[in-house]
């Protein structure tokens, strides 16, 4: 995986909503949100439970539609595109770093970092040359062969990092990325992301922790009940 700088991407999201039907009530997940990230910015998404934070990083990854509005990201309209060019958006320009890491359980990590590779045609030789540096990258090298199961949480969540820069992504995704780590771990998962930041990724994390995002992120934007509320470049004492 190369460590030279890379062009992150921007987003653009304009009159963001999302709604879902739950009985005779309707859920708006996200209310009619707007705002701009640049490239190369590392912001911060934050808010309580049910705010509405990982309704709008799917919207962002291409993983749900809105109901209402747009979001573009690096100049193109996420609902104007069609099945595979949402594919291929989520296999090159996305990686998704998840809580809950969601590492294919019958697969060494090897196999778990190659995969986005295999959809996305790349040659075998060079996916295992890829994959074994991203793989060592995060401090993994050991680990090659072992499945999930073999695994800490925070070497769980290394493999899931390693799979999601593996093609070399514009912009990453963090949905609660240390939310099932211990502090040192989170930290040490925390460190890595900031690296890949450095290099010009976008980073847009979700998380509750303030402190959290206070150490990492340049830039906070608050969200309560699926409205922003607020969108910061300093966090108020």
């Amino acid at each position: 995986m190369p460590t030279e700088t890379r062009k992150g991407a921007d987003i653009e999201a304009q009159n963001l909503s999302r709604n879902y039907r739950m009985g005779e009530s309707e859920i708006r997940a996200v209310n009619d949100v707007s705002f701009s990230i640049a490239a190369g910015e590392f912001v911060a998404l934050l808010g309580t439970s049910g705010s509405g934070k990982s309704s709008l990083l799917n919207l962002i990854a291409g993983l749900d539609t809105p109901t209402a509005g747009s979001v573009a990201v690096a100049g193109r309209d996420l609902a104007r595109m069609s099945r595979e060019e949402l594919a291929r958006y989520r296999r090159s320009t996305v990686g998704m770093v998840f809580q809950a890491f969601n590492l294919v359980a019958a697969m060494t990590v090897l196999e778990n970092v190659e995969l986005p590779m295999r959809f996305a045609e790349v040659p075998r030789e060079q996916r295992l040359t890829r994959a074994r540096t991203a793989i060592e990258r995060v401090g993994l090298g050991h680990r090659l062969d072992h499945r999930p199961s073999e695994l800490s949480g925070g070497e769980q969540q290394r493999a899931s990092l390693a799979r999601a820069l593996v093609n070399s992504p514009q912009l990453l995704l963090a949905d609660e990325p240390t939310g099932n780590l211990d502090s040192r771990t989170g930290s040490e998962i925390m460190d890595l992301i900031h690296t890949i930041h450095g290099e010009g990724t976008t980073v847009l994390m979700v998380t509750h922790e303030r402190p959290l995002a206070e150490r990492y992120a340049s830039r906070f934007v608050f969200l309560r009940d699926g409205k922003l509320v607020d969108d910061l470049s300093e966090v108020p004492a």
